[in-house]
């Protein structure tokens, strides 16, 4: 990603119609996030501000977000001091990730006051600070004392200092001319340079002004620099790019040669960002929420996998249990030629008509040696058919746990204690206490229109699998699975859904699965009625027969558009 000083540039002068727009209420949805709801033109634009060490940014949403009950004590303050107020100047300091937004409110008894919020956007030092018109602190959102910070202090009464710097170069107030005499073209690597010596420029933008010509040298680079910032300058294309074979996501304000043809173009960078970060932010959630619950399916995974590799590898020795059978069969066709004392006795194979040496214990009869050779086998043989039962019960568990692994990829934060009870019940966790007057939830399965508007019901975890598969959906109804890929079940409330709705929800079940961010995933559909549970299986298991399959590649803004709030 590159919310970088020239991404800021850029969002500052989307954000400039909300200059006079009124502070009608502010909330703190989230421990890092203030939205500041601004009524402008008749309407209320919700302008969000995050401090997050991952996804710290300035932007509009149009998100909703749930609002605590009891507001935290930085949005009462904020509350106190700007609600009402009216905003008259967003502004970029020089090319930094540092935005001030400039409010004019009043106090209690009615008189005039001037306050500044002041966003600074580095990563997990990110900060939020109000400020007074002679700008003295009057809130910080992280308070930084003298102790713990020698470069400044940021506490109510102290003075704002700005972060400290490292005197990098506005790139706007110089040209390409000027570039080079801060370039060392012996040294190399002219991207990393362009980095370090210019303010507010990322790793993504300095390697665009690199690959911008074939070789970078006193002549190639002023002009490759001026084409680059000639179109930072122009109006903003937003766009979001993917790389499907490493899975890595950008997004910029304007097409960049590196993103070749395979990107997607937004009307706006806030929705683009609100595109970008949603997913995001739920995962960083139910990371928070469940990080536990992931260890532990990791875990098991690990331990499941390597008990299978010890199983085989225990089966690949019981391989000679045929071997000890004929032993104790040809000792026992010869026992008249043999002798106790004999070491060993040298017979016919009549299976290959080979001669064939077998060992022999001299201290006891041929028959007891022969009885010696049957015993080997049978116990290799009870060995073997145990060892396949573990065999089988472990990859089924391997299995398991890779769809849940999976699930958790996709789960809301309401979703995983339905995990957690689901593990108890199967024995693989402790039950957590519950209230028992608490009720359990009513199973919600995630529902998705397709474009000719015909209903597309997806499970997000085994429970609501099994549910979707086995009750809620008819004999006739249409039925979806990623093939050798642990997934969700895909279901069309259609008996006869069209062509494209089948693509559509052949889309989901290739989206909501292991391989969701790959191309050319494998799909199964068939009718209900070819789905079958195996009694006693684990939850969300199911075998199915008579399926057609699909090869599709999962299309992210689509899916979004399907999408219905439950």
């Amino acid at each position: 990603m590159a919310y970088d000083g020239l991404f800021t540039k850029k969002m500052v002068e989307s954000l400039q119609f909300l200059t006079s727009g009124r502070i009608h209420k502010i909330n703190q949805p989230e421990n890092d996030t203030i939205i500041m709801v601004v009524r402008q033109n008749r309407k209320n634009h919700q302008l969000l501000l995050s401090i997050h060490p991952s996804f710290s940014r300035l932007q509009l949403t149009n998100k909703k977000y749930d609002n605590p009950f009891d507001p935290p004590m930085f949005a009462r303050v904020f509350r106190k001091h700007l609600e009402g107020g009216f905003i008259k100047a967003i502004k970029q300091i020089g090319n930094d990730r540092r935005i001030e937004i400039d409010v004019e409110s009043k106090d209690e008894i009615g008189d005039t006051i001037y306050r500044t919020v002041i966003l600074e956007i580095m990563g997990k030092h990110s900060n939020l600070i109000l400020v007074d018109d002679k700008r003295k602190i009057i809130e910080g959102f992280k308070h930084l004392t003298p102790n713990t910070n020698q470069y400044r202090t940021v506490m109510p009464g102290f003075q704002y200092e700005t972060p400290p710097t490292q005197n990098k170069i506005n790139p706007f107030e110089i040209t390409g001319d000027e570039v080079t005499q801060y370039i060392d073209f012996n040294s190399g690597k002219i991207a990393k340079q362009l980095l370090n010596h210019f303010e507010g420029f990322s790793p993504l933008i300095t390697n665009e002004i690199v690959s911008r010509r074939q070789f970078m040298t006193s002549e190639t680079l002023p002009a490759a620099f001026d084409e680059v910032l000639s179109e930072v300058k122009s109006a903003p294309t937003p766009v979001f790019h993917k790389n499907h074979e490493t899975g890595k996501e950008d997004f910029y304000f304007m097409k960049l040669q590196q993103f070749h043809d395979d990107m997607t173009v937004y009307d706006s960078l806030d929705e683009l960002l609100d595109r970008y970060y949603e997913a995001r932010g739920e995962r960083e959630r139910v990371k928070q929420r469940a990080n536990d619950l992931v260890k532990f399916v990791q875990q098991q995974l690990h331990k499941y996998q390597n008990k299978l590799s010890k199983l085989i590898d225990e089966q690949e020795g019981t391989k000679e249990k045929d071997k000890q059978q004929l032993y104790g069969e040809l000792i026992t066709a010869n026992i008249y030629r043999i002798k106790q004392g004999d070491e060993n006795v040298t017979v016919l194979n009549y299976y290959t008509n080979e001669e064939i040496t077998i060992s022999l214990n001299p201290t006891k009869s041929p028959s007891v040696n022969a009885q010696y050779y049957y015993k080997q086998y049978n116990r290799l043989k009870t060995r073997d058919h145990e060892l396949d039962k573990q065999i089988a019960l472990t990859k089924e568990n391997i299995n398991y746990f890779e769809n849940i692994e999976q699930q958790l990829a996709h789960i809301t934060v309401n979703e995983i204690d339905d995990i957690r009870d689901e593990l108890a019940e199967q024995g693989f966790m402790k039950q957590r206490k519950q209230s028992k007057k608490k009720k359990k939830p009513e199973l919600k399965l995630q529902s998705y229109l397709a474009t000719d508007g015909t209903q597309i019901l997806v499970g997000k975890n085994n429970k609501q699998n099994d549910y979707l598969t086995n009750k809620k959906a008819n004999k006739n109804h249409i039925w979806f699975h990623t093939k050798d890929i642990p997934g969700s079940h895909v279901v069309i409330l259609n008996d006869e859904p069209s062509d494209e709705t089948i693509k559509e929800a052949a889309m989901l079940a290739g989206y909501f699965s292991k391989a969701g961010s790959s191309s050319q995933i494998p799909v199964d559909y068939t009718e209900i009625k070819h789905v079958h549970k195996p009694s006693g299986a684990k939850p969300g298991f199911v075998t199915y027969d008579n399926q057609k399959t699909l090869f599709v590649t999962p299309d992210y803004d689509h899916i979004q558009t399907m999408k219905q709030d439950n």
